[in-house]
C-alpha cells in the first residue's frame, strides 16, 4: 500500500496503485523488492500529479508523464533509475487500460532512456589462478570446492545451472558437460583438462565422504534432497576470494564474466562463446567486446611509450 511521505495528499488515485500493486503480487507473482520499487516509483508520480492539479487517472495524459520524466532528469536522477520509474509508469497504465479505468494507454508511444549497461567485473587470469588453487584438497569440502570452481570457470555457467547439475549431466570422457539454462534450453559446453582432474577427484575422494549413506543425483548435492543452493555457491567464492587473497568483491557470476572475456582476449570467435554461454541473442555476448577494448586502452596506457 502507499505509505511514502506526503502520500496522503494523493489519497484519489491512490486505490488504482494499490489495485496495481496487489496484482503485481498476486497475479504476476513479482517479488517483494520489485513491488516495492514500483510502489516508490508511481507515489512520486501520483504526487507530481495532484501537485499539477489532475485528480482523475483518466485525466492524465502522455504530456504529464513527459513532464514528470524531466522533472525527474531536473533533479539529477540517474538515467537507469529513470527507466525503471518509467517502466513502473507504463506498465501501470497498462493494467489501467485492461480495467477499463482508461479509455486507451496513454503511455504506449513513449520511448524508454537508453539504459546505460555498466560493464561487468572481471578477475585477472592471475586471480582466477590464485582462486582456483586456493581450496584444501587434503578435505572432501575443499576436493568438492575446487571441482565447484573449476567447473564455473571451465564453463562459464549461470550459477543455477551449476547447482541443479546433476550426475547425468557430465561427459568427461568426451570432454563436455550438458547445462539447462534459461527455459530449460540444453547447450553443450566443453571442459578442459584441469575441469576434469578436479571433478574426477571430487568424485572419487570427496562426494561420498561428503554424501555418506545417502544418494544423490545431483553434481554437488545440498544438505536435503536437492543440489547446493545458489546462496551456498555464492558463499563458497566468496570464502574461496578471501583465502586466495583476491581482494575484488567477487560472485561465481564474475566467473562466468571473466570465462567470456578470457575466451575473447585468446581470440575466440564470438559466436562460439555466445553458444556456451547460452546467450539468445548475440548483442547480449558483444558486452564482453566492449571489456576487451577496455583491457586493451589499459594495456596501451601502460606500456605504450607516449600513451
Amino acid at each position: 500500500m502507499i505509505s511514502e511521505n506526503g502520500a496522503a495528499k494523493a489519497l484519489f488515485m491512490a486505490q488504482h496503485v494499490n489495485a496495481f500493486l496487489d496484482y503485481l503480487a498476486s497475479e504476476c507473482g513479482l517479488a517483494e523488492n520489485t513491488i516495492r520499487a514500483y510502489r516508490h516509483d508511481l507515489t512520486g508520480f501520483v504526487l507530481h500529479l495532484h501537485d499539477v492539479g489532475i485528480k482523475d487517472m483518466a485525466a492524465v495524459a502522455p504530456d504529464q508523464v513527459i513532464a514528470y520524466m524531466a522533472e525527474l532528469r531536473h533533479l539529477g536522477r540517474h538515467v537507469n533509475s529513470i527507466s525503471r520509474a518509467l517502466a513502473a509508469i507504463k506498465m501501470f497504465f497498462r493494467f489501467l487500460w485492461s480495467e477499463g479505468i482508461t479509455p486507451s494507454d496513454i503511455t504506449s508511444l513513449i520511448d524508454s532512456p537508453r539504459l546505460v549497461r555498466a560493464l561487468p567485473e572481471v578477475m585477472t587470469e592471475g586471480e582466477v589462478t590464485a582462486l582456483l588453487d586456493a581450496p584444501d584438497v587434503s578435505t572432501p569440502r575443499g576436493l568438492r570446492d575446487k571441482a565447484l570452481l573449476e567447473l564455473l570457470y571451465a564453463t562459464g555457467a549461470r550459477v543455477s545451472e551449476v547447482a541443479n547439475m546433476t550426475l547425468d549431466s557430465l561427459h568427461m570422457d568426451l570432454g563436455y558437460v550438458r547445462c539447462f539454462g534459461k527455459g530449460s534450453k540444453e547447450r553443450i559446453v566443453p571442459i578442459g583438462q584441469a575441469s576434469v582432474d578436479a571433478i574426477s577427484a571430487y568424485l572419487e575422494r570427496g562426494r561420498p565422504r561428503l554424501l555418506r549413506s545417502r544418494e544423490s543425483a545431483y553434481l554437488f548435492p545440498g544438505r536435503f534432497r536437492g543440489g547446493l543452493t545458489r546462496k551456498t555457491l555464492w558463499q563458497i567464492v566468496k570464502k574461496t576470494a578471501l583465502r586466495a587473497g583476491v581482494a575484488r568483491r567477487i560472485s561465481p557470476h564474475t566467473l562466468r564474466h571473466s570465462f567470456a572475456t578470457h575466451l575473447l582476449e585468446h581470440r575466440a570467435d564470438l559466436r562460439a562463446i555466445q553458444e556456451m554461454l547460452g546467450h539468445a541473442n548475440i548483442a547480449t555476448t558483444q558486452q564482453y567486446t566492449h571489456v576487451n577494448r577496455a583491457h586493451l586502452k589499459s594495456v596501451h596506457r601502460k606500456y605504450h611509450p607516449r600513451a
